[in-house]
C-alpha cells in the first residue's frame, strides 16, 4: 500500500508541475515555448480545461499526501 501511494504521489506531482508549466501567465509562457505559438495557451475553453485539470490534480496530490501521513 505505501509503494502504490509513493508512486501516486510521484506521479501526481510531476502532473502539477508540468500543468503549470503549460499555463501561459503574463507572458508568452512555457505553453509557447513547446508548441511553437501562443495559440495553445490563448483560448479560452483549452486555458479553462486546462485550470480544471491543474485543479483536480492538486486536490488528488493533497489527498494522497494525507493518506501517506497516515500510513506511514
Amino acid at each position: 500500500m505505501l509503494y502504490v501511494l509513493v508512486a501516486l504521489e510521484t506521479i501526481l506531482g510531476l502532473a502539477v508541475l508540468l500543468l503549470v508549466f503549460l499555463h501561459s501567465g503574463k507572458g508568452t509562457g512555457l505553453a509557447a515555448t513547446f508548441g511553437g505559438s501562443s495559440t495553445f495557451g490563448g483560448s479560452g475553453v483549452v486555458q479553462k480545461n486546462l485550470d480544471r485539470l491543474t485543479v483536480g490534480c492538486s486536490v488528488a496530490f493533497f489527498i494522497v499526501a494525507i493518506a501517506l501521513a497516515y500510513v506511514v
